[in-house]
């Protein structure tokens, strides 16, 4: 079964990183232990990029093949995989609408913790995610 993940862009640490993930339509994670999180992702996991200070920003499909790329002169310091049916939102998502989503979804007592790298969901609260997103951000 498919799994649900919102990735940080890490545009706190590296400004360029979010770029590079919109441009090349990619979720991608940097240095020990937060690279090795990429590898878990399988084909047909959805993938949410969140930014910052205004949430989710762009949603692919994951394709299942991790690649490994150097930083400068750190080598193989990134794992990226490029996402199908890419899409960068209108108007982002912000992380307290993710939270209603959730908690509509579930009860009120599902919190979600945004201070991560990657956050797993249960799918059928990804799926509701997704559809929100489609109705209301793109």
């Amino acid at each position: 079964m498919p799994k649900t993940y919102i990735v940080n862009t890490n545009k706190s640490n590296n400004t360029a990183n979010e770029g590079e993930m919109l441009t090349q339509q990619k979720v991608a994670a940097y240095y020990t232990p937060w690279k090795y999180f990429i590898d878990e992702m399988e084909a047909g996991d959805i993938v949410y990029l969140y930014s910052n200070g205004q949430g989710i920003i762009a949603r692919g499909i994951a394709t299942g093949i991790v690649e490994v790329a150097d930083i400068g002169a750190e080598r193989k310091e990134e794992h990226y995989m490029h996402l199908d049916r890419f899409g960068i939102l209108e108007n982002p998502l912000a992380p307290s609408k993710i939270t209603e989503i959730a908690q509509t979804a579930t009860d009120c007592k599902y919190v979600l913790k945004w201070n991560q790298t990657m956050i797993h969901l249960p799918n059928f609260i990804g799926l509701k995610v997704w559809q929100s997103i489609t109705k209301h951000c793109m």
